[in-house]
């Protein structure tokens, strides 16, 4: 057999890391695997947090059944890339040690040090001013003041700031390294002029400049695998790592979301959209999060917290696989009767509720069964990030056609749900594991460029990302107009309930101190 160059694509997320062996000459994907964990358990309401080792550990072993899969001989591997969940924070003491489990993106614990940050910068709008996104729990900033205040000691020993998909970088190469996509996601960073803010930085320590990595353009390599790590994986020492970037932005580079006109929507455990713009997109009222993205440019998106989480709680609730949860919501009307979910199950970050929880709206008799609950389920989730599509639209990205993503696509029904409430043509991709493909294509640029080949990365997208025209979803007019009108309802709950979330949130926490001094 003739020699091939490989490239290996990682996705390392909050449930699961991916990675896929894919073949540099025609995007082939070759092998894949994967390895599955859990966030640590026990931890206080809207603390969520993981051991970097996990990923590490994860890593190894998707990458070792992915090359057994390809048949991969060590010495093809020549790129390596890697899309990590975005916003964790890594603390690393001077030894390169991590001190204490990552805070990630989905914990909320963090509210009152957003309080705190934002009022040092002079309010909202100059929070904006400052980074170009508001101050939100789910970003690194105010992670890294709450171990400031938590644990003095902890913090007097943070040497390095990372993410996560920079710690596994810092793991494949032993460089600490940051490029402009992920680091935009932190609320430290002025994604206007893609340089750390010191505003920002000041807000919760001066020092803490000395300790985040120099900022990095998106094509520049990480580095290269040491010596250590290619033994622990089964490769050569040497292979390139490119930058890499978190998940919205491989994911971006996966489904082929390099030029302006193409919005992504990705549902899986989260659900985010995002596009592709020559220029920062920055909205005055924050809800849109002004990122870069991993090719040198922006990425304006919106994240919502809770998609396949809500899903998956009622299928297990009602005891279905996941065929029989599609056939029964697939009973249910549209608009479900009248049942409206509004999804914030764990609090939520498009709107901005970190007290949020979920509600169900309209239940009486006709609505209290399996088949309404599947499919108010899988409406609500969807309205809720339909809320920020429209926002993206009033800033002037606007979609015609939706790329979909995650494991909510794979749904038939779902998919038609997504295009009659979004009132746009839906469709998927030939691979579906969009940042890890993504993360292995923005290998390939980097290997090339090295090479020294003048390629772009739209050129490389336009080869090998392709739609999977069988799983096209088109709008329905009368089905759009009615989930217009429960999205307008959706909104106005939404709305009305917000001081009652925050009430709830009290009341939950005052009984949570009371039984664990019970306890003790």
């Amino acid at each position: 057999m003739a020699s091939r160059s490989l490239l290996i694509g990682i996705d390392s997320g909050t449930q699961s890391t991916k990675a896929l062996v894919v073949e540099a000459k025609s995007g082939r994907v070759l092998g894949s695997g994967s390895a599955a964990y859990d966030l640590i358990a026990g931890l206080p309401a809207g603390a969520k947090e993981q051991d970097p080792k996990t990923w590490v550990d994860a890593t190894t072993t998707a990458i070792r059944a992915a090359l057994k899969q390809a048949s991969a001989r060590a010495g093809e591997v020549v790129a390596i890339g890697v899309s990590g969940q975005q916003h964790g924070f890594v603390p690393l003491d001077a030894k390169g040690q991590v001190i204490r489990p990552a805070k990630l993106w989905c914990d909320t614990s963090t509210t009152a040090e957003c309080g705190e940050i934002t009022a040092a910068l002079g309010g909202p709008k100059a929070a904006i001013r400052a980074t170009g996104n508001a101050v939100l729990p789910g970003f690194t900033a105010p992670k890294i003041l709450w171990l400031k205040k938590n644990e003095p000691k902890n913090y007097a020993r943070l040497a390095t700031v990372l993410l996560p998909h920079d710690y596994l970088n810092f793991w494949l190469t032993g460089n600490a390294f940051m490029e402009y996509g992920d680091a935009s996601g932190s609320a430290l960073m002025d994604v206007r002029k893609r340089r750390w803010s010191e505003a920002a930085i000041g807000a919760i320590d001066p020092d803490l400049a000395g300790k985040l990595p120099k900022l990095s353009s998106s094509d520049v390599p990480a580095g290269q695998l040491t010596a250590t790590t290619a033994a622990a994986l089964g490769l050569n020492p040497g292979v390139l790592v490119s930058a890499g970037g978190g998940d919205n932005m491989m994911g971006a580079i996966g489904t082929g979301n390099t030029r302006e006109g193409v919005v992504t929507a990705s549902f899986g455990t989260s659900g985010t959209i995002y596009a592709c713009a020559e220029k920062p997109v920055i909205d005055p009222q924050g809800e849109i999060a002004a990122f870069c993205d991993s090719t040198n440019r922006w990425l304006p998106l919106l994240c919502t917290m809770n998609v396949t989480v809500a899903t998956e709680m009622v299928r297990r609730d009602f005891e279905l696989d996941h065929a029989e949860f599609e056939k029964a919501a697939a009973k249910a009307p549209a608009g479900s009767d009248g049942l409206v979910l509004v999804p914030y199950l764990e609090g939520e970050r498009t709107p901005n509720i970190p007290d949020g929880t979920g509600v169900y709206f309209g239940v009486r008799p006709k609505t209290f069964t399996a088949s309404h609950f599947a499919r108010a389920t899988m409406e609500g989730v969807t309205l809720g990030m339909n809320y920020g599509l429209r926002r993206l639209a009033e800033l002037g990205v606007k979609a015609t056609q939706v790329r979909a993503t995650g494991g909510g696509a794979k749904s038939k029904l779902w998919r038609q749900i997504m295009a009659d409430v979004f009132n746009a043509e839906v469709v998927t991709l030939k691979v579906s594991e969009g940042a890890a493909y993504g993360a292995a294509l923005q290998a390939l640029w980097s290997w090339r460029r090295a090479k020294g080949e003048a390629v772009s990365i739209e050129e490389i997208t336009d080869t090998f990302v392709t739609l999977n025209r069988a799983e096209t979803a088109t709008p329905d007019s009368a089905r759009a107009a009615r989930y217009a009108e429960l999205q307008a309802l959706q909104d106005e709950l939404s709305r009305s309930l917000r001081p009652a979330f925050a009430r709830h949130r009290a009341t939950i926490n005052t009984s949570e101190v009371a039984a664990s001094r019970k306890r003790k």
